[in-house]
């Protein structure tokens, strides 16, 4: 549980350093940087900056409280500070760039373990090593050797963008383009084809169109690769997420099928008891991996347009920029808070729901 409360904590303490460096950079006073919520365990307060640094008793969550972030006075100052340094005493872009820098961090970190990741283990590339027999992507034309590089209107970078993209749409015919290796002129030629979903065979509730891909290459690529394929492990985050929510939309996702803190820690714990067995290495590349996951998943999370969110935030403060007429503060204060009695509401069903789960 350590372990798993580390990686979580490594996560939510970047996406607020976010906040933190560009309030610094904009020149607005930090009241408080804290790791998890609740009442202080631990806390110092800096005689330069007056920034109170603290660690909370339920370490899932952290914030970088700003003065005058919400027109109220702020415990942990000493003396106070000049109005120029207050959050709404700066423009529209400036509050933009700090709100914005949480979820950016989060897609920064998550790079970063995604370079480590590809330059350390390899990567995944969409190179088809089989082709069942009868099924629909024989039918299509496809051969060993193939390159996977579209199916729909999505591009496939890594293997599991193509799987993902079946897992979620499921049973219907879809368009294919690939390229393939000619040797007659050493290059590599373009094609396009469909896949019949009639072909498609159902495996677990899911549909497969007959075909193995080669798995991971040996490490040790170009650092162009390492970035190229380090922002393809992100995109794979990013797109996993949305597409997740797409299918919350649309009724496909029930209540057994969202994780909240508490089954995160477990997916943790049993990911780390899992593949303890194949020593230090394969350890630390499953948490790179769900770092990866996890952080993709917070940046894009706190983008969504609702109130109590960044995302929420960054609407406000887009309306202003393109007004140039602020949001009466008593609105926006109350409209976060309706969001924030929603977001809590969710959160408390999130969490009888893994009590449930696990219990």
């Amino acid at each position: 549980m350590i372990l798993a409360l580390l990686v979580l904590s490594i996560i939510v303490l970047f996406h607020e350093f976010g906040h933190f460096l560009l309030a610094r950079l904009n020149g607005i006073a930090v009241v408080e940087f804290s790791l998890g919520f609740g009442p202080r365990l631990f806390s110092h307060v800096s005689k330069k900056s007056n920034t109170r640094y603290s660690i909370k008793l339920f370490p899932l969550g952290g914030s970088c409280a700003m003065m005058g972030e919400f027109d109220e006075e702020e415990e942990g100052t000493q003396g106070a500070l000049e109005p120029s340094r207050t959050f709404y005493s700066k423009s529209p872009l400036s509050r933009m760039s700090v709100i914005a820098a949480g979820p950016v961090f989060n897609f920064i970190l998550a790079f970063v373990f995604a370079a480590v990741i590809v330059a350390w283990a390899g990567y995944d590339p969409p190179v088809v090593k089989s082709v069942a027999e009868g099924q629909a992507a024989e039918a299509a034309g496809l051969k060993p050797g193939d390159v996977i590089t579209k199916i729909g209107n999505r591009r496939v970078v890594i293997s599991r963008d193509m799987i993902l993209y079946m897992v979620v749409h499921g049973k219907q015919d879809v368009a294919l383009q690939y390229k393939r290796y000619d040797a007659a002129t050493d290059s590599w030629k373009k094609y396009e084809t469909f896949l019949d979903s009639d072909r498609f065979t159902s495996q677990g509730g899911r549909y497969l169109i007959g075909i193995g891909f080669s798995g991971y290459r040996s490490p040790g690529g170009s650092l162009a690769e390492i970035i190229k394929y380090g922002a393809a492990e992100v995109r794979y985050g990013i797109l996993s997420v949305i597409d997740s929510l797409k299918e919350l939309f649309r009724g496909r996702v029930g209540a057994d099928d969202i994780a909240g803190p508490i089954r995160i820690v477990s997916m943790i714990d049993d990911t780390v008891e899992e593949v303890s067995q194949y020593g230090a290495v394969t350890v630390i590349m499953n948490l790179l991996n769900l770092m990866v996951l996890f952080s993709a998943n917070l940046g894009v999370m706190n983008l969504l347009p609702f109130p109590a969110l960044d995302g929420g935030r960054l609407v406000f403060l887009l309306w202003e920029f393109l007004t140039r007429k602020p949001v009466d503060q008593r609105i926006e204060g109350a409209v976060t808070m309706a969001g924030m009695v929603l977001l809590m509401t969710f959160m408390v069903f999130v969490l009888f729901n893994d009590l449930r789960f696990l219990f």
